[in-house]
């Protein structure tokens, strides 16, 4: 689909840890020539990513620890990193959430989402853009949200506002920064990922990790240069359903809910 040469030399921070999709999309990273910057809260989540990473394509992997929920240590890492050569890309996915009846969770569960999602968004992105404004730079931002932040959606409260903060800031850099050449654009995942039944998906089927990371991939590609402020759904057509949130843990008893807490 790519050339393997697509993203060569081209310096890469992925936030979201060592597992998951942001591991995903930086093995993709490297396939097409990337050098890339993985950073995470789990030291030993990223050792194990880069130890697994670190013969993939012909990019090269890092790793630095990092709570992206805290401002000031934030922009140390992204001076460190930027020390060894100006980034070029960012893609952002420090992600967290329950499943939660909104008037069970306390302030400081509240807080602890929406520092890591909404918070360390800006904190990461603000550190990144600023240094290529400084600097007279391009640069290419991809958020990684989710299809709620146009419909919110129930029992996810404080991901659902956090992540719909990230679409708001997505387009509102897109228009600041675009006299800068810096692009700013998200891709918004559904619910499913083999959580769900795929009755509520059109294309009736979970998504694949490297479909998610190719999409990725073109957003912060040159091939993609006048693409900015855009929000794009990667969900088989689910969102359009009207099932692309939540609210099927409607019916759910109140035995339930605590049971679904203490997990």
């Amino acid at each position: 689909m790519f050339q393997n040469d697509l993203l060569q030399g081209k310096r890469i921070l992925v936030t979201g840890g060592g597992t998951g999709l942001a591991k995903t999309i930086s093995r993709r990273l490297l396939e097409l020539g990337a050098v890339v910057t993985l950073v995470g809260r789990e030291k030993s989540e990223l050792d194990d990513a880069v130890r697994e990473l670190s013969s993939v394509g012909g990019g090269r992997i890092a790793s630095h620890e990092l709570d992206v929920s805290v401002g000031a240590a934030v922009d140390n890492v992204i001076g460190k990193i930027w020390a060894d050569g100006p980034l070029d890309g960012l893609v952002s996915y420090a992600d967290d959430m329950f499943v939660s009846r909104t008037e069970d969770i306390n302030p400081d569960e509240f807080d602890t989402i929406a520092d890591t999602v909404m918070h360390g968004a800006f904190y990461v992105t603000s550190a990144v853009g600023k240094r290529w404004i400084a600097s007279g730079r391009q640069g290419s931002i991809v958020s990684v949200v989710a299809t709620y932040v146009w419909t919110g959606s129930a029992f996810v409260t404080p991901t659902s506002m956090s992540k719909a903060g990230i679409a708001a800031m997505t387009q509102g850099l897109a228009v600041e920064w675009g006299p800068k050449g810096i692009r700013v654009n998200a891709m918004a995942l559904g619910t499913g990922g083999g959580s769900i039944d795929t009755d509520a998906i059109p294309m009736r089927r979970n998504s694949e990790p490297g479909e998610l990371a190719n999409l990725a991939v073109f957003l912060l590609s040159d091939r993609c240069a006048y693409l900015t402020g855009e929000i794009i759904a990667i969900d088989g057509g689910q969102w359009l359903n009207g099932a692309g949130t939540f609210t099927r843990h409607a019916n759910m008893p109140d035995e339930d809910w605590k049971a679904l807490r203490k997990r």
